[in-house]
């Protein structure tokens, strides 16, 4: 099913810009929306997971933590 919309002229010249060889306007807005999805951050969940040199990183980074102390801080207004 097609269908007719509408478009500024800056919208057109940057698909027209983003259009490679014979493709068409609607590969190029699919192409478009499906890159937004891949780069989600769900992408990423899980990924360190059974990794053995990021488990080294957190035992570093909760060793830093709990060697670190609090500072008292004065604010004068």
């Amino acid at each position: 099913m097609v269908k007719v919309i509408s478009l500024s002229n800056a919208a057109y010249q940057t698909l027209k810009r983003l259009k490679r060889g014979n493709e068409s306007f609607s590969d190029v807005v699919l192409n478009l929306v499906n890159k937004e999805k891949k780069d989600s951050l769900l992408e990423f969940a899980g990924i360190w997971k059974d990794k053995p040199e990021m488990d080294n990183i957190f035992e570093g980074i909760l060793h830093e933590r709990h060697n670190s102390r609090d500072r008292k801080i004065n604010l004068k207004w």
